[in-house]
């Protein structure tokens, strides 16, 4: 089963800049390969200069875009996340709003200062209790039987980092996991809250993530599953 292009609908893309950058995740690379696919999906993408401003945007509940795709990270300057009052009420807006959210990677350890972000994301990274090994080959294990965004895709191996002991919601739909330390940990996940829908995508550190065809299914499946074009049963 191949996800195909199956709408035409707009997403906004934040991406890493300004204070949502770091030096360890380079956010153009990442964010151009999720653009990509995004296209392949359907969606005309417009990526955020500011995110602050975007997310501030929300909030006025015009001209919502279809999808809110995010790949930031944790802003290193101490300040709040998201960084305005402001900002963080068009989060709070999309999320209450029962709008979908593609999540990638290290997202899951920003707007720290937002509650409606962990609960629309299904999870986060814990500071002092998540981690991942040193970067290199992950083996991703696929489950078969969570659904169609998972059947038929074999298990895989790439070059990653492999997020460990995240704090998970128990409802989330896990897709794949890896093995670290005696444990099976979640790389990807459906989320369904309320009558919303959340695909959050753990790996993506870098572009070479992005180059393995399984990795690239699962993200295909899950951008068509955000748009109504596949049901996770």
């Amino acid at each position: 089963m191949t996800a195909g292009r199956l709408t035409s609908a707009r997403a906004l893309l934040l991406s890493g800049t300004g204070r949502y950058a770091d030096p360890w995740h380079p956010f153009a690379q990442t964010s151009a390969a999720l653009a990509a696919l995004l296209q392949e999906g359907g969606f005309e993408v417009e990526t955020a200069d500011d995110v602050d401003a975007a997310l501030a945007g929300l909030g006025t509940h015009a001209a919502w875009p279809d999808l809110l795709a995010v790949n930031v990270g944790l802003p290193r300057d101490g300040g709040t996340s998201p960084g305005t009052a402001a900002a963080a009420r068009g989060l709070e807006a999309w999320v209450s709003g029962g709008r979908p959210i593609l999540a990638s990677h290290v997202s899951s350890t920003s707007f720290v200062d937002s509650p409606a972000w962990e609960d629309a994301l299904g999870g986060r990274w814990v500071r002092g209790t998540s981690m991942h090994p040193e970067y290199g080959t992950a083996h991703i294990l696929v489950d078969p039987g969570s659904g169609a965004l998972a059947a038929g895709i074999p298990d895989f191996e790439l070059s990653d980092e492999r997020y460990s002991w995240l704090r998970v919601n128990p409802s989330v739909s896990v897709h794949a996991r890896h093995r670290h330390d005696g444990a099976l940990h979640p790389v990807a996940w459906s989320h369904v809250r309320g009558g919303a829908r959340t695909f959050y995508d753990a790996l993506g550190h870098d572009a070479p993530s992005f180059e393995s065809p399984e990795h690239r299914e699962l993200l295909r499946r899950g951008i068509a599953w955000l748009a109504g074009g596949i049901t996770a049963a």
